[in-house]
């Protein structure tokens, strides 16, 4: 045993000089670096990597980044494990005295860089952690690296890069990447990098107030993974913008996706296979390093693997776990035969190590660089696309009643077509009586709140107050990654999407559309219910705001609402431009006057939103309808009011009058012309998303012949078909929805005729009979070809 691990170490040395030969010449000089601390636990780490690395031939020299205490150093029996450049500890703060060995990392390579004479004769650095497997060369060039673009893996838990971590802690919260693990890049970029990410790990882990779970992803809440965010904020502050790859990384227990190899193994996670498990901590204080052919637990043979998982990618899982340890507990004996141990005594498991078999299952394994070109390329495309843009969520506020039910199955079918970014959340005020009889839970992605129609201090009835106090309840009872809200009315239809980055929305400066009638900006009621009348604008309709600003100002649009609906010496028309001169429109002023509270400067936009019935500027295409006033064209005409008691959604194939034809448009005007097409636009997607919905609750096809229901030229059918409408979209809130079981027919939809149903009994009898006439004839064939089956079994 012992002549063979010597001669195992042997090739492997040369096998390495080789490469080594070969690859290291100017300027491809490549330096593998990895940190650790002086403890058992790291030896054994260190002991495989170091393995690893000689078997996967990578190439260019190793580097351990050792810290130690005084204390450790003295003590420490581990020098010669692998190639070594120590380093300070800095385990305990030398300023705040603050406990957190993850820092050595990058004070680590800092220490590095500016001591060791390496340092000075490398063009690409490759940094890995202790825990690792390399399983074949990492060559940063060939895996896509540039300079300024380092290779990295994914590390999607890193969820402070959407939120407010990122805003604290760098100035380019757009370039942070969830990366770690895996680290390639130009040593140009890390001299860079390496002391804005100590700064930044030093930075997070004083940020006591943001360790929570849900701004950091951290499941402990205790500032464990600051080093990774000090990482990824540090790449952010001096530009680098990675290319991300999570296919060249695997945790041992993952399944790896068809057709990829994984070239890192990162035992960072307990797994398992069968009955065997492995938890690294649970190795914390082995000094298996240290005793004499002490090796982890084997796992499972590969024979044994084969009849644990039939699914093919599920078992070359299963087999990269046991090769992980087979690989560690292989580098652990070579080690203790190196260090002049006994012989250790024959087994099975041993036999299997030094095996031709096991030798083909860890050689070098390649990456094949053209797939991973495109491979790595549609990621980062897509990883780019989703983060150039921020996140936004879409809100729209209803009551529990027919009403609003049928207008929420308008805007929710449109908001599908329209493409607009991230989720849909309709926020349903009801009583609790109302809501026990409610039955449209499921038409909409739903956060329910409390009903203020009937004000609880005043008794006032307004129930236009809901929005705002609907708004507040879901920010104060929903947690939301979005960094942008876009709040519509009940009564829309989407056309295309609203995005802040469109219309230039920023933190401070909302979007809005004119509100021009709100003529109470100009004169005392704004001097009366703001401290800042000149900041009071007419706006309303599509609010689009950023996070921030919504958490800040809910609570005065609310506030502002109550005030300015109490106040009734100022109803009047000449006051507020209310036509009824009753306070109806008191909510639209609590939102001018509350944002100008705040000094919130609106970026008005006349080209987001149209009234049906107005005629529209040349070349506009407006993003929403808003079907809030009488509209017609010719004989035909619509006015959501005169729909204010009829249940158009629990009706089966209730739906609005046909608007005409715009083939029947004979205007010689083409404003007016626009101006009834974009009318009978919207009278035909309300139709159309009736249609789906009576066809999504299973509703029976109506027996009038005259009904003719059909779907305008089938585009909202399609879309259904291929995005499966409401279903097809998650809210954070993640509200089951369900189809009531009652489904509501129409009066006009009558039984099938008497000689329908004598017509189907008679067929079922028919096809009855000729099943009995073949059965015994089948039953005879299948006799003879059981007897001719148990012959040959016999032959």
């Amino acid at each position: 045993m012992a002549t063979f691990l010597a001669a195992a170490v042997s090739v492997v040395i040369m096998s390495t000089s080789l490469v080594l030969a070969t690859t290291q010449k100017a300027p491809w000089r490549i330096h593998t670096l990895f940190s650790v601390e002086c403890q058992n636990y790291f030896d054994w780490q260190t002991v495989g990597l170091m393995h690893s690395y000689h078997k996967s031939l990578q190439p260019g020299p190793i580097t351990r980044l050792l810290s130690c205490t005084d204390e450790e150093r003295r003590q420490y029996q581990g020098m010669g494990l692998a190639p070594t450049f120590e380093v300070p500890s800095m385990s305990r703060h030398p300023k705040t005295g603050d406990w957190y060995p993850a820092i050595n990392k990058p004070a680590g390579v800092v220490h590095w860089l500016k001591y060791s004479e390496d340092a000075d004769n490398v063009d690409w650095v490759v940094i890995l952690d202790a825990d690792m497997i390399i399983r074949g060369p990492i060559i940063p060039w060939e895996l896509g690296a540039e300079k300024g673009r380092p290779i990295a893996a994914y590390y999607g838990y890193l969820k402070g890069c959407d939120n407010i971590l990122s805003r604290l802690h760098t100035k380019h919260p757009e370039l942070c990447d969830k990366v770690g693990g895996l680290l390639a890049m130009h040593i140009d970029d890390l001299r860079a990098l390496a002391p804005m990410w100590l700064l930044k790990t030093e930075e997070v882990r004083g940020d006591r107030a943001h360790w929570g779970t849900n701004i950091t992803g951290d499941i402990y809440g205790q500032g464990w993974i600051s080093e990774m965010y000090g990482y990824a904020f540090g790449a952010a502050e001096v530009g680098l913008h990675h290319k991300i790859n999570d296919d060249l990384m695997i945790y041992p227990g993952y399944t790896p996706r068809d057709g990829v190899e994984p070239i890192l193994l990162h035992y960072g996670l307990p797994f398992k296979v069968g009955n065997w498990s492995f938890n690294k901590l649970e190795h914390h204080d082995d000094d298996i390093v240290y005793e004499c052919n002490h090796i982890f637990p084997p796992p499972p043979f590969p024979r044994e693997v084969v009849l644990m998982e039939t699914n093919i990618n599920r078992r070359r899982g299963l087999f990269l776990s046991t090769e992980c340890i087979n690989t560690l507990n292989q580098g652990l004996l070579l080690h203790h035969a190196s260090s002049s141990c006994p012989k250790p005594k024959w087994s099975k498991y041993l036999s299997f190590l030094k095996s031709r078999k096991f030798a083909e299952l860890t050689k070098p394994k390649y990456i094949n660089h053209q797939k991973l070109s495109q491979v790595t390329e549609q990621k980062n495309i897509l990883m780019e696309s989703t983060k150039l843009y921020p996140k936004i969520h879409t809100l729209f506020s209803t009551e529990c009643s027919s009403y609003f039910d049928w207008q929420t199955v308008g805007l929710i079918h449109s908001f599908h077509l329209s493409g607009q970014p991230g989720n849909i959340t309709r926020l349903l005020s009801c009583t609790e009586h109302d809501l026990k009889q409610y039955m449209g839970h499921d038409l909409a992605p739903t956060h329910y709140v409390p009903s203020m129609s009937q004000h609880p201090l005043t008794g006032d009835w307004y129930p236009a107050i809901n929005k705002p106090a609907a708004v507040l309840h879901w920010l104060n009872h929903v947690k939301t990654d979005a960094e942008f809200i876009v709040i519509l009315d009940a009564d829309m239809i989407m056309r295309g999407p609203i995005t802040p980055w469109e219309y230039g929305a920023a933190r401070g400066h909302p979007v809005s559309t004119p509100y021009e009638y709100l003529i109470g900006c100009d004169n005392e009621l704004a001097k009366i219910h703001t401290r800042n009348p000149s900041a009071c604008e007419k706006v309303g309709g599509v609010i689009i705001m950023h996070i921030d600003d919504l958490q800040k100002f809910a609570l005065l649009w609310l506030h502002k609402t109550e005030e300015v609906r109490s106040d009734k010496a100022h109803f009047a028309t000449n006051f507020t431009g209310d036509i009824y001169g009753a306070g109806w429109i008191s909510e639209m002023y609590g939102y001018s006057f509350g944002a100008a509270e705040l000094n919130l400067r609106h970026i008005i936009r006349n080209d987001i939103l149209i009234y049906p019935g107005y005629v529209p500027l040349p070349g506009i295409k407006y993003k929403v309808f808003h079907y809030g006033l009488r509209f017609g064209v010719g004989n035909w005409s619509f006015d959501k009011a005169d729909w204010r008691n009829i249940d158009l959604v629990n009706t089966c194939w209730s739906k609005f009058p046909e608007p005409p034809d715009p083939s029947t448009l004979s205007t010689p005007d083409d404003n007016i012309r626009q101006r009834d097409i974009l009318s009978i636009e919207c009278g035909k997607v309300l139709n159309d998303a009736l249609y789906l919905h009576h066809k999504r609750r299973n509703c029976r096809y109506p027996s009038d012949s005259n009904a003719n229901f059909t779907l305008s030229k089938d585009v909202g059918l399609l879309h259904e078909l291929k995005h499966g409408v409401i279903s097809g979209r998650g809210d954070e809130q993640n509200i089951a929805i369900e189809v009531p079981s009652k489904i509501f027919l129409n009066s006009k939809d009558k039984p099938p005729s008497f000689w329908m149903v004598g017509l189907w009994a008679f067929s079922g009898m028919g096809f009855l009979a000729l099943i009995f006439m073949i059965l015994p004839k089948r039953k005879g064939e299948s006799s003879k070809g059981k007897a001719n089956r148990s012959k040959r079994n016999f032959a």
